[in-house]
């Protein structure tokens, strides 16, 4: 009897311990968690861009003056020699009072110095005639033995300085008169503006108008942008990226270009990696050297007819190719000191594994060392997680 109820109380002693370590051990801590497989993997360079005209044209004014209204609208069809805008001379500036008496006088003075001028003409004239004739007579008498050498000499000097006095006399009346129509004429654009006189302004190619940037009639200075040409089915893809990341990208790499607005994704390839690169400030307001990566659409056109300039994409640039690599998430994957961990879990428990990472890409990685094909590890785990805490799957 004794020895039923020793057992009877060793019974109901451990089925107490049991229900107290039910109640009171660890809850098993909820995870996400992943499977590493096998296969190939790619390393991309994935980022944002945007499409351009591969030739396009800006048009500009050759020469200051008033712009008339353009009429062309984007998107228009234009030939090579069409005209795009007339160009006019530059309405002169209001003419206040005091500087139209001021054009007044000096067209007065100016027809007064042309007087003066035609005057001293008539005298240069006079004087060169009267020469003339004192040498006709004096070389008769040098003939006749009456007049000396020298007297002919000094007549014939005598001549040529009045020549020249009255070549000197005819051109200042000559230039006199081209100052009283420079200020005629000056005088005659503010009052009759010539509008007569264009420049009409062709299209140096083929194409589709882009953008009129110059719509309304105004003024405009010389190399004034008026209009942008391309030809919108001839595009290209420009993307900044890290220059870090640029210095693998090559000539001829593999595109994948996405998130473009229509349905599917279209193949690209890169044809240039620009040589200079420039600094840019992110989002989070650091500085960034980055430089500009040109990719080339290698799709149909019938398939992207709907893109066109500056229109945003998204480019996944191909930079290496692992044909048979262990694929986990970048998720799983954080640092431990100077090495790479990650939490395995084994048996409902987790157990923190140092690992090799052969390369990163995007969401995924190229694990090296430390993790085989089918094992399940735990995405993004929470900071309260430890090497031999047990797990349940969410």
């Amino acid at each position: 009897m004794k020895a039923r109820n020793a057992l009877l109380m060793l019974l109901v002693g451990a089925l107490a311990a049991g229900v107290l370590y039910i109640a009171f051990r660890p809850k098993p801590t909820v995870v996400e968690v992943a499977t590493v497989t096998r296969g190939s993997f790619l390393a991309i360079v994935e980022q944002d861009g945007k499409t351009r005209v591969r030739s396009r044209y800006l048009v500009s004014s050759p020469l200051g003056g008033r712009i008339l209204r353009i009429d062309l609208k984007p998107g228009d069809m234009i030939k090579a020699g069409q005209p795009l805008a007339i160009l006019l001379p530059s309405l002169p500036p209001l003419l206040e009072a005091r500087t139209r008496q001021e054009l007044q006088e000096r067209i007065g003075a100016s027809e007064a110095s042309l007087q003066e001028a035609a005057a001293r003409l008539e005298r240069a004239q006079a004087q060169s005639d009267q020469s003339r004739r004192d040498v006709d007579r004096v070389r008769t008498l040098q003939g006749r033995g009456a007049a000396t050498t020298q007297q002919l000499e000094r007549e014939e000097l005598i001549l040529r300085l009045a020549e020249r006095d009255r070549a000197a006399a005819e051109m200042r009346r000559h230039a006199t008169e081209h100052e009283l129509d420079q200020a005629k004429a000056l005088l005659r654009r503010y009052e009759q503006p010539d509008t007569t006189e264009s420049w009409t302004i062709s299209a140096p190619v083929d194409g589709r108008i882009l953008r009129v940037i110059q719509e309304s009639e105004a003024p405009v200075a010389a190399g004034a942008s008026l209009v942008e040409i391309g030809d919108p089915r001839d595009l290209e893809i420009i993307a900044d990226v890290l220059t870090s990341e640029a210095v693998e990208i090559k000539a001829g790499a593999d595109v994948v270009i996405d998130r473009w607005g229509g349905p599917g994704a279209l193949t690209g390839r890169v044809r240039l990696v620009e040589p200079a690169a420039f600094t840019k400030i992110s989002a989070l307001g650091i500085e960034e050297q980055r430089v500009w990566v040109v990719i080339d659409i290698v799709s149909p056109r019938e398939q992207w007819i709907g893109l066109g300039d500056n229109f945003r994409v998204n480019v996944r640039i191909t930079v290496a190719n692992l044909p048979d690599a262990i694929i986990a998430p970048s998720g799983a994957l954080f640092r431990r000191g100077d090495e790479w961990a990650c939490f395995a879990v084994e048996d409902g428990v987790a157990r923190e594994r140092p690992i090799v990472i052969r390369r990163r890409s995007g969401r995924l990685a190229a694990i090296d060392k430390g993790l085989g094909a089918g094992e399940q590890i735990v995405v993004f785990p929470p900071a309260s997680l430890r090497d031999g805490m047990r797990v349940r799957t969410r």
